[in-house]
């Protein structure tokens, strides 16, 4: 087993399966007065990213089963993965391994993320407890304060 981290790993990201991102961004927007950090409009999904300022909010809409991952149906709507910041996301990543967790090379492969996690991406995808998808991070997420651009 590897050992512990230090300090806490940050909670940073959520990202929640969607049938409607306009509706969803709106429920953010005007009842808990979040703000739009981005959109998105890739191969796999659209939607767009929340912020309250400390936490990322994905409310995507999957256009194929791979990009969302093999767990979970065709239209399911409800929470998908979650994000953790990290100072250094190979250590993270050995950490995760030696504890039984592995990569999620379906949807890193299927996302386009290739072998190098720290320089392919925001976020790399794990498996974690339970089978939840986790997502690890060191540049972390648009709209929160830890956020690192390239």
């Amino acid at each position: 087993m590897a050992a512990k981290p230090s300090s806490p790993i940050q909670l940073k990201h959520l990202a929640m399966a969607s049938d409607d991102p306009d509706k969803s961004k709106a429920f953010f927007e005007n009842v808990l007065g979040w703000e739009v950090a981005g959109v998105v409009a890739s191969r796999n999904a659209n939607g767009y990213y929340m912020t309250d300022g400390n936490i990322n909010l994905a409310i995507l809409k999957f256009k194929n089963g791979p990009a969302a991952g093999k767990e979970f149906p065709q239209g399911y709507v409800g929470l998908h993965h979650v994000g953790f910041q990290c100072d250094d996301i190979e250590q993270m990543v050995s950490n995760f391994k030696a504890n039984g967790y592995e990569p999620r090379h379906d949807v890193n492969l299927a996302q386009g993320l290739g072998k190098n996690p720290a320089k392919d991406n925001a976020e790399y995808k794990m498996n974690g407890p339970e089978n939840i998808m986790v997502d690890i991070s060191e540049r972390g997420w648009v709209g929160t304060q830890s956020y690192k651009t390239l």
